[in-house]
């Protein structure tokens, strides 16, 4: 397998951590045992553990305003891929890639699956966009994709996810993720009912070229790009999608696509209940749909979306096989790092619900004491689970601190001399 940082570097840096790390975890592991939870295991579930990385993600985000690109951006899908492969390398939590297309779009497609599984990298769900118009498109989406009145508009939204559906069957995909922002911005401008009907049909037609093997994900967003009215705009509407088509067609969770307060908790409770939870899309938000750092504005709801996930796990639920992915747009930040952090809150949101005392949580929920209920919750969640993340990074070949290795690697140095800058100026996601 290709290496790109350095093993002897990583090495240098896990030695100057490794002592503390035994003894943190060696600590911790005291402290868990007295409450009758075997660290070792944890660990193990924990190594086993991965979220897949957007492909999007390794490259500067936007706003409607401005885009400000990084040092090293990448050119194309094959860069894009290796700074997937060094995420992997450090972390050790990320084996998969997720591609949009036609921004990942390439003719070579065997060379692109042997350079992912050069990096011990494979390929997620695949990411139709019909939420913007390509070069040399017939048709525009400006006023709709799977639901736009025109039947040609439709028609060439459909192609396009069949072509997606292909690209995946070379990749070895198993899912196509279908997100539009189809909707309206006028009271008026669009019929409820009939838009409906024509996104129903739409997905039809492609849920219809699904291979055997396959899953569909239909992702819900509340608002944005249209303003007053979103075709798909939340986990009902999603469910009934899932309904209508059949059962290999599931609800993606985004968390940035839902109103402020909205109990996304309890919506995933509801998904794995009905046997329709798909799978999500992590990030985080303090206003809207703001894709910022998973857990970086409340870790505490990450962890309470992966409570529900590890009950399920537990309990064995039946139909219960959740795709996990990462959905960023870094703005500030070197997106390398960005991701490598959220991967790792991810782990830790895991972990911490791995923690959970589950027999003395249904007990105090059928003697409804809600104060000691919540409190279980929050044992688990105020643990210091890191040393647990490091080993677990540590003896699958990856780095104690990924960041500060990456860092001593001189990564985005190399590849920023390497790669052509890219010009500023315009707004929108990369």
């Amino acid at each position: 397998m290709t290496v790109i940082i350095s093993t002897s570097l990583v090495e240098a840096e896990n030695a100057k951590r490794l002592a503390e790390l035994k003894r943190d975890y060696e600590g911790l592991g005291e402290r868990l045992a007295r409450r009758g939870i075997d660290i070792d295991a944890i660990g193990t579930k924990v190594a086993a553990y991965g979220v897949a990385v957007p492909s999007w993600g390794v490259g500067s985000g936007g706003t409607r305003f401005a885009r400000f690109p990084g040092s090293g951006e990448p050119r194309n899908i094959f860069d894009k891929i290796e700074d997937c492969g060094v995420i992997h390398e450090l972390t050790r939590a990320t084996p998969t890639v997720s591609l949009h297309i036609p921004w990942d779009k390439v003719a070579d497609l065997p060379a692109l699956k042997e350079k992912g599984a050069s990096l011990g990298l494979g390929f997620d769900a695949m990411n139709s966009n019909t939420f913007s118009d390509a070069p040399g498109q017939a048709h525009s989406y400006k006023f709709g994709s799977l639901t736009h009145t025109d039947a040609a508009t439709r028609r060439q939204a459909i192609e396009h996810n069949l072509e997606c559906i292909e690209i995946g069957k070379a990749l070895g995909s198993k899912a196509l993720t279908v997100w539009i922002g189809d909707g309206s911005n006028f009271p008026g401008q669009s019929n409820f009912t009939r838009a409906f009907e024509r996104y129903l049909d739409s997905m039809k037609a492609i849920y219809a070229a699904l291979p055997d093997d396959w899953r569909v994900f239909t992702e819900h967003k509340m608002y944005e790009p249209a303003f007053y009215s979103t075709v798909v705009q939340d986990w009902g509407t999603n469910y009934l999608i899932a309904q209508e088509l059949g059962p290999k067609a599931f609800c993606l969770v985004d968390l940035g696509h839902h109103a402020p307060n909205v109990n996304i908790e309890m919506i995933v409770a509801r998904l794995i209940q009905f046997k329709k939870l798909g799978g999500f899309h992590f990030n985080d938000s303090k206003y809207g749909d703001d894709d910022l750092d998973t857990g970086s504005i409340d870790p505490y709801r990450l962890f309470l979306v992966f409570n529900e996930l590890v009950d399920a796990e537990v309990r064995k639920a039946e139909g219960f096989e959740p795709a996990h992915m990462l959905d960023q747009s870094h703005n500030v930040t070197d997106p390398i790092e960005s991701l490598m952090t959220s991967a790792m809150e991810v782990c830790r949101a895991y972990a911490q619900a791995l923690l959970v005392d589950r027999n003395a949580l249904e007990g105090y929920q059928q003697d409804n004491d809600a104060l000691m209920a919540s409190e279980t919750l929050k044992a688990a969640f105020r643990t210091d689970v890191e040393p647990i993340l490091a080993m677990a990074r540590l003896e699958k070949g990856g780095a104690i601190a990924p960041v500060a290795a990456y860092r001593a690697s001189g990564y985005r140095a190399r590849v920023a001399a390497e790669r052509p800058a890219v010009a500023g100026g315009g707004g929108g996601i990369v």
